[in-house]
């Protein structure tokens, strides 16, 4: 269970994605996402629908890989998929939750930082829930030029973030109202407070208006909203 920020600290460092946040990650999603079990399911079947026998589809930033446990059966078996992630413990933690489910899909785990090495190729779908924010602003455009470059005619994107209103007053309740799910979800004022410092620096979100516009001008022909719940979003944008 997550009680990475229950006690108090002096000195609130940067968030990282280490051992011991990759122990406690899938309760952190679970209880820190709103509606995260239906994006996921909704991720699926998109991605079902946009899948290609004999290419590959990308999961950029795939933690413990519960998104492939999850669209596994749902898309032809002669889809490759590669997840990518810049941490090794997540990645350690991904391979034996696969193992665990008998998972046989040819797949492929890579130990990368987006913010340093991109490569995407013959993809389908790509995947990035909950991952774009972590990547440095300056690098987010030669990130998403190089993943609608790997992406074939009529495929697609499949974009999760956390976004920004426009108006100041909205931003507020919408963060307010968000804070108030993490407290449903269990989390005490302290953990969310602590947490909160951590991710100052390294979550760095957009207006959803940027991100629309960053995936347009990278090379996706179309871009809609699939999913909205106060300041979470989530894209579909095709090639």
């Amino acid at each position: 269970m997550d009680a990475l920020f229950r006690e108090k600290r002096q000195k609130i460092d940067d968030f990282d994605f280490g051992k011991n946040t990759a122990e406690v990650f899938d309760d952190m999603l679970d209880r820190s996402v709103p509606f995260y079990a239906e994006v996921q399911r909704m991720i699926g079947e998109m991605a079902a629908d946009f899948a290609v026998p004999g290419t590959n589809l990308y999961d950029l930033g795939c933690s413990t890989c519960t998104t492939f446990l999850q669209i596994d059966k749902l898309l032809p078996p002669d889809v490759t998929f590669i997840g990518v992630d810049s941490s090794a413990p997540m990645l350690d933690k991904a391979r034996a939750k696969l193992a665990q489910a008998g998972f046989t899909r040819q797949h492929d785990l890579v130990c990368s930082d987006l913010n340093e090495n991109m490569s995407v190729t013959n993809a389908s779908v790509v995947i990035l829930n909950l991952t774009l924010q972590f990547v440095r602003p300056l690098k987010r455009t030669p990130v998403m030029r190089e993943i609608a470059k790997g992406v074939r005619e009529g495929g697609c994107l499949l974009l999760v973030e956390k976004v920004l209103s426009p108006n100041s007053t909205a931003n507020r309740l919408f963060i307010k109202y968000y804070y108030e799910f993490k407290k449903r979800q269990g989390y005490s004022e302290l953990e969310i407070a602590q947490k909160r410092e951590a991710l100052e620096n390294v979550l760095i979100p957009y207006h959803a208006d940027e991100n629309r516009q960053l995936m347009l001008d990278s090379g996706f022909s179309a871009c809609d909203v699939f999913f909205r719940w106060y300041n979470f979003c989530g894209f579909i944008a095709i090639k």
